[in-house]
């Protein structure tokens, strides 16, 4: 169910406030919010169907939780989902204990699925070059095919984008956050604000800084300090959103030659293991990343070992 169907039923302030909380307070990307959305509506409509009234959060126990994890497990929701769910319910009730709404979570003690193990995807650099490329390979190709004059600035976005979130390893809000004066040119750095406002320096390689200037040049005026790297037109003001860069992500990989499934975030998992596939420590690639936990970044060593050991039996005659 959407926001605007959850808008149709009676407001459950304490919801209401959490969401407001999240995109305020702890600065959560508009992906966890509409997770975190979903999650509790799929809890309220689970406890109106099967209890005929709304959730009363401060009175539900944990065999409350336990039913609706059955639930959940009986109407085959991945491992992953029912995962996000429950973080979702977790993180609501810490919400709700500082702000005095009840004394304790009734989620202690709650085992869920183990999750699914699943390694990050990712391109091969050959493949990320091709994508890379693909922006200015398109401004071309529309130039040659059109009889009028083409607007540039879109594709030399594009291609400024897509440059630094390889080259920085940026998830997506992170690179449609950046503003100008984010930009570190003679020391070649970026500020980044990641999940909770969390900031970081992150070096930005020279093709990418390059990608950006020659974008800003092709702007219609000077960009102000404090406006957007990344705008969603020329001559605007507001940033590119996420989903407008998934959009135009689409007419690249086509380009390109790449699965159409491929997400922004998979130049992010490209970053991380080439990286480590050409010697770079655990501990640096979590700090480039952003990880607020080392465990988060082993998986992509995982993936580099998982690679080797299949380069081994490919080649090794005695393997």
């Amino acid at each position: 169910m959407s926001e605007h169907g959850l808008n149709k039923q009676p407001v459950d302030v304490w919801v209401e406030d959490f969401l407001a909380h999240l995109a305020t307070d702890r600065g959560a990307s508009d992906y966890t919010r509409r997770n975190y959305t979903e999650a509790l509506a799929e809890f309220r409509r689970w406890h109106e169907g099967e209890r005929q009234t709304r959730p009363a959060w401060a009175a539900l126990q944990r065999d409350d939780f336990r039913a609706f994890l059955r639930h959940l497990s009986r109407r085959e929701f991945s491992r992953a989902t029912i995962h996000l769910t429950f973080s979702a319910l977790r993180t609501f009730y810490k919400f709700l204990i500082r702000r005095g709404h009840v004394a304790a979570t009734p989620l202690k003690n709650i085992a869920l699925p183990k999750p699914e193990r699943r390694l990050p995807k990712f391109v091969t650099v050959e493949q990320a070059t091709a994508l890379l490329a693909a922006p200015l390979g398109e401004l071309e190709r529309e130039r040659r095919l059109s009889e009028s004059p083409v607007d540039p600035v879109p594709f030399l976005r594009d291609a400024a984008l897509l440059e630094t979130i390889y080259s920085c390893g940026l998830r997506i809000s992170e690179a449609c956050g950046l503003r100008v004066e984010d930009l570190n040119q003679p020391e070649r750095l970026i500020t980044v604000r990641g999940k909770g406002r969390k900031e970081r320096q992150v070096p930005i390689g020279g093709p990418a800084l390059r990608a950006i200037l020659t974008y800003w040049q092709g702007l219609p005026q000077p960009l102000a300090p404090s406006a957007p790297v990344f705008l969603a037109e020329a001559g605007l003001t507001e940033a590119i959103r996420p989903a407008q860069v998934q959009s135009r992500l689409k007419r690249y990989l086509l380009a390109a030659g790449l699965d159409l499934r491929l997400t922004p975030h998979k130049l992010r998992h490209s970053f991380a293991t080439h990286l480590l596939d050409n010697g770079a420590d655990l501990r640096s690639v979590q700090e480039l990343l952003g990880h607020k936990n080392l465990a988060a970044t082993q998986v992509y060593a995982h993936v580099t070992v998982e690679r080797l050991k299949q380069a081994y039996l490919d080649a090794h005659p005695r393997a």
